[in-house]
């Protein structure tokens, strides 16, 4: 199962491993690729990952988490995010993108937070700045262009960034979000800014292009999302072109919950349920084993981040543990 290839449109992984974005903080303040991201990128290429998913890449410059992270708000950045596709693709990975914009969690120097309210992350963070309607337009454009940079660096997937309290999931949550206008209040309202996000990345991407969109699926707040809020949410947009839920949750305020391997296994499972898409799911996962129970549990796709952090080549020592014949890089052959 591990090792069963999985199709998306036109797209098909080799595996079910993904990795899924994590911020490398190795960009300048100018969010261009370095070397060290064409490696990294390249290395779990090597390692025969399903699928890579490139670091939170800011749709503007005041959209990222941090001033180290990479952009995607300019037609400059193109070239280095192509060298990072080139390089995984002549390794015969298949690599896709998450736009983001921080909100108010950004932590650009110099730079006024925005969000949908002005309610800042807690005291450590600057008061956010609440989005005009005027604004929201603006931003939706943003994603839109970065998508469309997106495609021209050869991306095989997008992914758009709804989770970890940033600003999509600020939208969503009725924790961050208290707008009494047409983005605020009820589910359809305030899914409303992910909806128009993704219309407008529609159709500025190839229709055999995958898009998956990564949620909280628990806020861990009583008053908070949960599992079956975030389906319905999903639901309301899902024709709008979703074909993968990458389900993580939390991060929107500062409650943390007890995590443990597969701790959102369930609420995964609960979302496909719901909404009948494919999903993504993991959370300290570090055994081929774990990754099967998941497999066999109803999971599409499982991803592993500090392992694969830890262990570019997890996928081909899992091939060995599991004694699954794979394809393995020649000049690494003598390992199997």
């Amino acid at each position: 199962m591990l090792f069963t290839p999985i199709s998306f449109k036109n797209l098909t992984l080799k595996n079910r491993i993904v990795m899924p974005p994590m911020c490398m903080y190795s960009a300048a303040d100018d969010g261009m690729v370095t070397d060290w991201h064409v490696i990294h990128y390249a290395t779990r290429a090597v390692g025969q990952v399903g699928l890579i998913i490139v670091e939170a890449t800011g749709i503007e410059p005041r959209g990222r988490i941090s001033n180290q992270d990479l952009g995607i708000w300019d037609d400059a950045h193109i070239p280095g995010l192509k060298r990072v596709v080139d390089q995984v693709h002549a390794q015969g990975g298949k690599i896709g993108i998450q736009l983001a914009h921080a909100g108010r969690k950004s932590g650009v120097v110099n730079s006024t937070p925005v969000a949908p309210s002005a309610i800042a992350f807690s005291e450590e963070y600057a008061l956010p700045k609440a989005l005009t309607l005027q604004e929201i337009k603006e931003v939706v454009q943003k994603f839109a262009q970065g998508a469309k940079r997106a495609v021209a660096a050869g991306f095989d997937i997008l992914e758009i960034h709804a989770a970890h309290g940033y600003l999509i999931n600020e939208f969503l949550s009725p924790l961050t979000n208290t707008r009494t206008d047409e983005y605020g209040g009820s589910l359809e309202k305030r899914v409303r800014f992910l909806e128009e996000v993704l219309l407008a990345v529609k159709q500025v991407i190839p229709r055999e292009m995958p898009i998956t969109v990564r949620v909280s699926a628990d806020d861990y707040h009583p008053e908070g999302n949960t599992p079956e809020l975030v389906a319905a949410m999903l639901n309301l947009v899902k024709h709008h072109g979703i074909d993968v839920v990458n389900v993580s949750s939390g991060a929107v305020i500062s409650a943390m919950p007890r995590a443990y391997a597969g701790y959102q296994v369930a609420m995964a499972l609960t979302i496909k349920e719901k909404t009948q898409l494919p999903v993504l799911a993991g959370g300290l996962i570090t055994e081929p084993a774990q990754v099967l129970q998941m497999l066999k549990a109803g999971i599409d796709l499982v991803y592993t981040g500090r392992e694969l952090l830890r262990n570019p080549y997890w996928p081909l020592q899992a091939a060995h543990v599991l004694q699954e014949e794979i394809q393995w890089p020649e000049a690494y052959v003598r390992a199997k």
